[in-house]
């Protein structure tokens, strides 16, 4: 990046920690950049302060975590997923975030667009919840030309400047951004703020401001939420997987067709906003889902939470080092056979 940044007119900062880049990352943004960092598992837990600023001032800005085997130190260059809650419930308080999960060199490239448009459109953090495989993978990347490229920027005030309020949210409940320099008057602070930017510590302001940092991803998270169906038409068993395991996931899924079990995999995407609507409709129809993770399960959980004791669930959990085989993932697939 400190190379390839000034090439494309971009800047690279070297902070001395990364709770300074976080937040040299937020000042970046209100000055009017496109701002991210990258990280790793111990870097991102320092980050969590300022993320939680990032949410409650609506500051645009990506955050790329490689997740590796954790806690502590872990296993720096091996895999984990176990940073998943954490990008969700890292900071204090509520707040809604998006993640979004590669599972190639190719989706890195198109997905790191997408977290960018994300946090422009709708003023949030946006995480990429890489993991370690597929950041030290070697695959065919295919850049398309700049100008097929699709690129959302920030909403700007169009109001004239003695009537903009930096907070006053418009229908879709995301408010106009001026930056520093554009000629509005701003203030930005990580108290509980009214629709000017100032301090309002009372529990209406406060009830009014969360709630609507919050609405405004819940609102439209059927459009935020992406994934992928694989072999899913007739499933009667459902693989949930992300990342690099989803790659083990559809060999298990294949493997398991020959043997005549109909499976499918259902590959998340999106991360956060979880894709609760789906995983209600699936467990009312098919047997069970399998869920495989290189953690104790912390997707799992969810798919637990949402399917409400109506199907057959099965985790298949590693713990980070060492990426699921597809035959580990069609055992549990059996397992809901039986």
């Amino acid at each position: 990046m400190a190379l390839r940044l000034p090439q494309v007119g971009g800047i690279f900062i070297q902070m001395e920690d990364e709770i300074a880049s976080i937040n040299a990352v937020i000042g970046a943004s209100w000055g009017g950049a496109k701002s991210m960092t990258a990280t790793s598992g111990p870097g991102f837990s320092l980050m969590q302060e300022g993320i939680g600023y990032a949410a409650i001032t609506e500051t645009p800005c990506v955050i790329i975590d490689v997740q590796r085997g954790s806690p502590g130190t872990g296993l720096p260059t091996l895999i984990g997923q176990g940073d998943v809650m954490q990008s969700k419930w890292g900071s204090h308080g509520d707040y809604e975030i998006i993640a979004l999960s590669p599972s190639s060199p190719q989706e890195g490239f198109d997905l790191a667009i997408e977290c960018f448009n994300l946090s422009e459109r709708f003023r949030v953090p946006v995480v990429m919840l890489a993991d370690e495989c597929v950041a030290h993978m070697y695959e065919r990347v295919v850049i398309p030309p700049k100008n097929q490229l699709k690129i959302i920027n920030r909403k700007k005030p169009s109001v004239p400047y003695d009537e903009y309020l930096p907070f006053k949210p418009e229908d879709d409940l995301i408010p106009p951004m001026a930056c520093a320099g554009d000629g509005y008057d701003i203030h930005v602070t990580g108290l509980t703020h009214d629709e000017r930017g100032y301090p309002a510590t009372n529990p209406e302001a406060h009830e009014k401001l969360v709630r609507r940092i919050c609405e405004k991803i819940r609102k439209h998270s059927d459009e935020i939420i992406k994934l992928e169906h694989f072999l899913m038409e007739d499933a009667e068993i459902v693989v949930v997987a992300y990342g690099a395991v989803s790659r083990s996931a559809k060999r298990a899924v294949k493997l398991a067709r020959e043997n005549g079990i109909k499976a499918g995999l259902l590959r998340l995407i999106t991360l956060w906003p979880f894709p609760e609507r789906i995983i209600r409709e699936l467990s009312s129809k098919v047997k069970g889902f399998v869920v495989a993770e290189v953690n104790s399960g912390q997707i799992f959980r969810e798919v637990e939470r949402c399917s409400a004791g109506k199907t057959k669930l099965e985790l298949v959990s590693k713990l980070g080092g060492a990426l699921h085989k597809p035959d580990e993932i069609l055992d549990g697939i059996e397992v809901i056979a039986k």
